[in-house]
Order: C-alpha cells, then structure tokens, then sequence
C-alpha cells in the first residue's frame, strides 16, 4: 500500500523531492560534523536492495535522523522507511526532514492499523528502521522488545540487520533542547539474523515473542563484539555507551 507521493522511493520521485533529500541530507551530515564524532561500523552487512529491517536501541530523537543519515552516506541516496510518533511532525524543519526522509506519523496509544499496513507493506520491498523497545530508554539500558515487531517480521520475513546506537543520547538528552558539542556518536550494523526456523512455526503470540527475542538479544551483543573496519567523522574514538547485559542467543 503505497497511497502518495510520500511513499515513493527515492528513484521514482520527482527532481524537486530528489534534490531536497540531498539538501537535507547534507544539512544533517552538517550537524553531524560540527556536534559529533561519528563513527560507523557494519555497513557491509546492509544488503543493496529487498525487505531490509534495522532493528535499533533507541536512546535519543538524534536516532531517527542518525541511522538513515549513515545508510545514505555508505550506500548511495535512498529512503529508509520508519513510523514515529506523531508529535514529531508538528516540530517544523524536523517534521519536515522526517517526512521526506521516509518517517510517517503514527498514533501512539490506539491501534492505527493503517500504519501497521503501511509497514508490513513497506517491509517486504524497501528499507525499514524500527526501535523494538517502542520509546526511547530513560537509562540507556536496551529495555524489552515489543511483540508487534515480531509479528512485522514473521509476516514480512525481511533481512533483519541489528542495529546499536550509542552516543547520541548525550548529544541531545531526553527533555534537552540545546545539542550538546563534539561528544562522540558511534553506530554498527551487525550481519542478518536467520530467522527462518521461527517461519515455519504457527501465528501465534509465542512465536512473534521468540522472535522480538532474538532480535534483541542480537541488539545486546553488539556493545560486545571486537570493533572492525569503520567509517570516522573528525575522530577515531569510539564511545564507550551505555552498559548493559547481553543474553547468549537460544535455538
């Protein structure tokens, strides 16, 4: 289900809509320079094309713009799909950032099935970027996993890439209003989850519980995997981040 203009990708938009990406993008790799040393690692898992998931932590409203921000740069201009609460959109220049970018409002609290449409449709074809934890962690601590993202992955069976964060939480704070100067931002994607054993098990709530599992476990455990080759902004040093536990992965 793709409605509007909003929903097209990249490639299929017009002149106007393709080069205002480009402006934006390089408006927020702007910030991204002047407030933070940002280093990314993992792109090499990212496939080019097909259903992609970034399954992220979520620790700071930088996170929206910090991940489809970093996807661009490595990978060429594209659209990285996401749902955000709707209280976003009425931010004007980020609103309008968001909306181009591939965020759509969602309402929080109520079930809007239209939005759930949206990203089971929008899963299968395109790039996505979802925070499983629902909001931000108030701690920096990766917080449970909601079982409606196992429910968009058991229908969507797209390649799920786990994503961490860390570093932006510092940037902007919850609550903060002012960004906060040259703390460092570090981001890694690490390499596709199989999955397909949960496949071949029923719908069921158990199921789509088993599998935001895994999906968070792979999210914890990539605070502890070895660094390896990265792209750096103005610094080489990594953030440590925000501790927390990670769980050995069950079959």
């Amino acid at each position: 289900m793709q409605p509007s203009k909003q929903f097209r990708p990249f490639t299929e938009r017009s002149w106007v809509a393709r080069q205002w990406l480009r402006v934006s993008h390089w408006i927020v790799g702007l910030f991204f320079r002047m407030w933070c040393r940002l280093r990314i690692e993992g792109t090499d898992h990212i496939p080019a094309e097909g259903g992609v998931l970034f399954a992220s932590n979520h620790v700071s409203l930088l996170d929206a713009l910090l991940i489809p921000y970093t996807v661009m740069y490595t990978q060429g201009m594209q659209v990285v799909w996401s749902p955000a609460k709707e209280e976003l959109f009425r931010i004007p220049v980020l609103g309008r950032i968001l909306l181009s970018w591939g965020s759509f409002p969602v309402r929080r609290g109520r079930g809007d099935l239209r939005a759930m449409r949206r990203i089971n449709t929008l899963l299968r074809s395109g790039k996505m970027m979802l925070f499983p934890e629902g909001t931000r962690s108030p701690d920096g601590t990766l917080q449970p996993g909601k079982r409606a993202v196992g429910k968009f992955i058991y229908h969507a069976q797209p390649v799920v890439i786990p994503t961490w964060v860390s570093g932006t939480e510092h940037i902007l704070p919850k609550g903060a209003r002012v960004p906060r100067f040259h703390l460092p931002v570090y981001v890694r994607y690490g390499p596709p989850l199989d999955l397909q054993r949960y496949y071949e098990l029923p719908d069921s709530k158990q199921t789509a519980e088993a599998i935001v599992q895994e999906v968070m476990r792979a999210i914890a455990a990539l605070q502890h995997t070895p660094a390896s080759a990265a792209t750096t902004f103005n610094s080489a040093t990594q953030p440590s981040g925000p501790q927390y536990e990670s769980s050995t992965p069950q079959n």
